[in-house]
């Protein structure tokens, strides 16, 4: 008899796990949708960072930019313990997908890759450029967190500052919802970084 219950408990945990995959997996696959759809681009190539960030990309990353992730995933962590912000503080908890991007260059000709997307609440303002804006990086989900920023080829740096300012986003999200409330739109002025 004892041996049937643990048997079933057995199997009852399994199909647990089985049923908690299975919605990660669709998880995911609506979050790489959402990126797809944002960026116009197919992610072909999944890696992760050497401190275990998962990335998404169009064509395999150079390990200067996987450190240049965790250089800004780095960044960002000590910055939120500074501001007694905790969840969400494993490199695990990010999926970053590097885009094709729509430029490399802004508008006084420095290297900029960025990109295009819809203007929506940026309509009419300074960044309108005809019914898109120019972003050095868009935050796509919140469960899990992950964002998209453009292909660099150098500046580095770069990368890691457009990191840990979308990752503020995120941080600010499952720490302090009234913060990220009041930080999300850009549109009505404020910019990064948020957290000092």
């Amino acid at each position: 008899m004892k041996k049937a219950k643990f048997l079933r408990l057995i199997i009852s945990i399994g199909i647990s796990i089985a049923a908690l995959g299975q919605f990660a997996d669709a998880q995911d696959r609506a979050v790489l949708a959402q990126a797809e759809r944002v960026t116009g681009d197919k992610f072909a190539v999944s890696t992760k960072t050497p401190k275990g960030a998962f990335v998404y990309a169009v064509r395999k990353p150079s390990a200067d930019v996987l450190n240049a992730i965790d250089k800004g995933l780095t960044d960002l962590f000590a910055v939120a313990r500074k501001n007694r912000y905790y969840n969400r503080l494993n490199y695990s908890d990010y999926s970053i997908f590097i885009g094709k991007a729509d430029r490399v260059k802004d508008s006084a000709g420095q290297y900029s890759p960025d990109i295009a997307v819809g203007a929506a609440q940026y309509a009419g303002s300074i960044y309108d450029q005809g019914g898109y804006i120019y972003a050095a990086g868009m935050v796509i989900a919140f469960n899990p967190c992950a964002f998209v920023i453009a292909e660099h080829t150098k500046d580095f740096d770069r990368i890691s500052n457009v990191v840990r300012y979308e990752g503020e986003h995120l941080v600010l999200y499952h720490n302090d919802r009234k913060r990220f409330q009041a930080t999300a739109d850009h549109s009505k002025g404020g910019g990064h970084p948020i957290l000092q």
